[in-house]
């Protein structure tokens, strides 16, 4: 992305799609072997539909060590860009799992896997001799044998998958980062050069550490007794309030996460996530607006029953359509892929439902089996257009904030992420992704009619085919409830 597009606020007005925006924030504490101040990176997130933030608070980070930081070099040629990004394919459904089985276990839930992976690959990249445990946990968590790895998948999505595509006729799509230091610890050049060079980052140096003391605040309190001989008393009270910059510095982040967001996100950063041992903030707001390929016509939109996992049912709006669709059936769940509009370029954007033939409990067994398969995502593509029977999908907005630390507690480090992220469909089209026709599939094979009617509990996801990154993945339990978090 052009470094001066970037530093852009993002103007969406001229879409009318539905959205999907996202933060995150993912926060790493290092184990205590002496005493050291504790990091923290707080970024707003890859940009996959909107935006997301990242905070990762981990351990003594040297930045001032020139010779300490992994770089990436100019190597990223030797690596096999292909093959790296597969394995983060598998990574991205790994997450799904973890993160799901941590913190929205029945319930709807929306993240952004490439967001995740962006700020991982930015505090990797910088970790300081000091963080060779940190960087070594991130490897082993996205499954990649280097930083050089993870880096030449960032600059793949960055520079092609996350490429805007709004004038060319495709989807708008934003990506922004962001990095906050404290002053006190010194920023090498070798570092300054990563950050805005490679990350195409916005850096700035800021204060965690100082208090700011607000003066003596004089409030007076008319007290008026009803029936009592003393009628109307006067009650001075005195307060006096120490505030950290830290959390000036927090409100600065989201204030941050919801410019780039198109204000779709605020308050990614929950009251004591960013304190005074806090060292650095990294962040990624990823913005994405896409419209269908083939639109919905809106009078053929009806309410019908969305059957919950206790018995009952509520009555949501169900898009309709008797087109021709991407769909396959396969043993227990069948695939639905729905394309976005292409623009120009090798890019192909489509959003996938995932739906279990068992209404009860069969979600978590599709699941198991996502995530047990390897390369699932790449082998249940439906390749063809077939005829369709019964055909609705609900129209839902949710929006999906956690802390998931449990994803981590598996390794000795202990790490808590902070995402928040929303996403809305209609007959227009999604806030988060879109797509290009490719030469993944066939035209016109009608081989059969299929049913597809997610009336129950599904999975979805949101991806680039010819790369395989999955921008965002949920899951929908009920569509009538917008909002969410753990």
């Amino acid at each position: 992305m052009d470094p001066k597009e970037k530093k852009q606020k993002l103007d969406t007005s001229e879409i009318a799609s539905p959205s999907l925006s996202k933060t995150q924030h993912l926060k790493v504490k290092k184990k205590k072997t002496k005493k050291q101040k504790n990091q923290k990176i707080t970024s707003p997130s890859l940009d996959l539909s909107k935006n997301q933030d990242l905070v990762i608070a981990s351990p003594s980070l040297d930045l001032s060590k020139n010779q300490d930081l992994v770089i990436a070099s100019p190597s990223l040629s030797k690596i096999d860009v292909g093959e790296a990004m597969k394995k983060q394919n598998d990574v991205a459904i790994f997450l799904a799992e973890k993160v799901i089985s941590a913190v929205a276990k029945n319930s709807n839930f929306v993240f952004s896997p490439a967001s995740i992976n962006a700020v991982l690959t930015m505090v990797a990249a910088s970790c300081g001799e000091e963080g060779e445990e940190l960087r070594s946990f991130i490897l082993s968590f996205l499954r990649s044998s280097s930083t050089d790895e993870l880096n030449a998948v960032f600059h793949k999505i960055a520079s092609v998958v996350l490429a805007d595509g709004s004038k060319q006729g495709g989807p708008k799509i934003a990506a922004v980062n962001g990095v906050w230091i404290d002053q006190s610890l010194p920023v090498s050049p070798l570092l300054k050069d990563l950050f805005e060079n490679f990350f195409k980052a916005d850096l700035a140096q800021v204060d965690f550490r100082s208090k700011v003391n607000i003066s003596n605040s004089m409030f007076f309190i008319l007290l008026i007794i009803f029936g009592s001989p003393f009628g109307c008393g006067f009650v001075t009270m005195c307060f006096y309030f120490v505030v950290l910059k830290a959390e000036e510095v927090r409100m600065e982040v989201n204030s941050w996460a919801s410019s780039h967001t198109n204000d779709l996100i605020k308050d990614l950063l929950p009251r004591g996530s960013v304190t005074s041992l806090t060292d650095c903030v990294y962040g990624n707001a990823l913005y994405f607006k896409g419209a269908w390929a083939d639109k919905f016509q809106k009078s053929m939109t009806k309410r019908k029953p969305f059957y919950l996992l206790n018995g009952t049912s509520v009555s949501v709006p169900f898009m309709r359509s008797s087109s021709k669709q991407y769909i396959e059936a396969y043993d227990g769940f069948k695939v639905l892929s729905l394309p976005y509009r292409a623009g120009c370029g090798d890019r192909d954007f489509s959003m996938y439902f995932y739906l279990p033939d068992d209404k009860k409990g069969g979600l978590d067994n599709l699941l198991k089996k996502m995530t047990s398969t390897p390369e699932f995502l790449d082998s249940h593509i439906p390749e063809s257009k077939v005829n369709v029977g019964k055909f609705r999908i609900p129209k839902f907005k949710i929006e999906f904030g956690f802390e998931a630390s449990s994803i981590f507690n598996d390794f000795e480090l202990d790490v808590s992420l902070y995402q928040k992220s929303l996403i809305e469909i209609d007959e227009e089209g999604t806030e988060a992704t879109t797509f290009t026709r490719g030469g993944l599939r066939g035209c016109c094979i009608l081989k059969k009619t299929l049913d597809f009617v997610a009336d129950h509990p599904f999975f979805f996801l949101i991806r680039e085919d010819q790369t395989g990154t999955v921008l965002f993945a949920g899951q929908i339990f009920d569509p009538s409830k917008s909002s969410s978090s753990a």
